[in-house]
Order: structure tokens, then C-alpha cells, then sequence
């Protein structure tokens, strides 16, 4: 039968596999940040989020500038997301934790500005330009004889990530630890005096 290990070698162990993957994860995190961030800002200089379809009686696509009311929101949220990216330098000169959860409010606040500027978007849907471009039966939600083009719902799956990136920098943020606490710590004097 093989010894085991005494109780505080396998807590230093378990301790620094446990800190190992909180770095991993935290480095995953940041990388999937920055692809966000720049879908984000694709998503918001692109014009196609609404556009011509087979049936249209004229061809022409629609971007977030163009009568949109929502375009404010999902700009704040875009700009947000950059702004994420800005707070990674505070990684040098504040606690791990404390970045951890200002990247998740923003990441939150994001998602939510997305979310009430894609739901916002279809107001807009009622002007002359687009009623010319989509037809007849265009009004506020419903696009007529038009279709939904890529850079919305991807603007729409944003919102998904945003959340799931917040919720990830939540989940790092309250597991942030020392590298090895104090109660981990083998103490000289006890030793000795045994």
C-alpha cells in the first residue's frame, strides 16, 4: 500500500492545480473577449442588417445608421466591450478579482444594451425609405417583403456571449485566491519545537 501524503502536501497541491486552471480559464476568458470585442465592432459599422429579398421591389440593404433608434444603445455597448479590453492593463496594478468583476459589469451592462437596441431596431422599420425599399406591408416589426441580414443576428448572438462572458468574469472574479493562502503555510516554529 502506497503513503499518502500528509494533509497539508496534498492541500499545496490541490491549491496550485486549483490556481494553474484559474489562470487558464482567465486567459480563455480574455481571448474570447477580444473576438467579441471585434465582432462587436464589426457588427456595428456593418450595413447589413436588414436588406432586399427575391419579392422586394427594389434592392438595398439597411445598416444600424441607417433609421435605426437603437443605434445609441448598441454603440454604448459596443464601446463598452472595447472598453473591457482597455481595463485588461489594470491586471498590473490592481487585485485579479477586482478587474475580474469591472469587466463583468461592463460585459453585463453590454449585453444589456444590446439587447434593448436589437429590440429597439425593428422600430424603425416605418420610414418612407424602408417602406419604398421592402414594400407596402412594412411597418415598426415586421419587414415586409425584406429579410434579416447576417450582421443582426449576429448582433443578436453577441448579446448571448456578452452574458456568458460576464457570468465567466463573475465566476473568476469570486475565485480569485492568493497563490498559496496562510493557512497552507508549513510553520518553522512548530516544527522545531517538536
Amino acid at each position: 500500500m502506497s503513503k499518502l501524503l500528509p494533509a497539508q502536501e496534498a492541500a499545496r497541491i490541490y491549491h496550485t492545480n486549483y490556481v494553474r486552471n484559474a489562470r487558464a480559464m482567465g486567459v480563455l476568458w480574455a481571448v474570447f473577449t477580444l473576438c467579441f470585442s471585434i465582432l462587436m465592432v464589426v457588427t456595428f459599422i456593418q450595413p447589413y442588417w436588414i436588406g432586399d429579398s427575391i419579392d422586394t421591389p427594389q434592392a438595398g440593404y439597411f445598416g444600424l445608421f441607417s433609421y435605426c433608434i437603437g443605434n445609441a444603445l448598441t454603440g454604448v455597448s459596443t464601446f463598452l466591450i472595447i472598453g473591457t479590453i482597455l481595463c485588461f492593463s489594470l491586471f498590473f496594478f490592481c487585485n485579479a478579482a477586482t478587474v475580474y468583476k469591472v469587466c463583468a459589469w461592463m460585459q453585463l451592462a453590454a449585453a444589456t444594451g444590446l439587447m434593448i437596441g436589437c429590440l429597439i431596431y425593428p422600430d424603425g422599420w416605418d420610414s418612407t425609405e424602408v417602406r419604398r425599399m421592402c414594400g407596402d406591408k412594412t411597418d415598426k416589426y415586421t419587414l415586409g417583403a425584406c429579410t434579416v441580414r447576417w450582421a443582426y443576428i449576429l448582433c443578436i448572438i453577441g448579446i448571448l456571449d456578452a452574458l456568458i462572458l460576464s457570468f465567466l468574469a463573475f465566476v473568476l472574479g469570486n475565485r480569485q485566491d492568493n497563490l498559496l493562502p496562510s493557512d497552507f503555510k508549513v510553520e518553522e516554529n512548530e516544527e522545531g519545537n517538536d
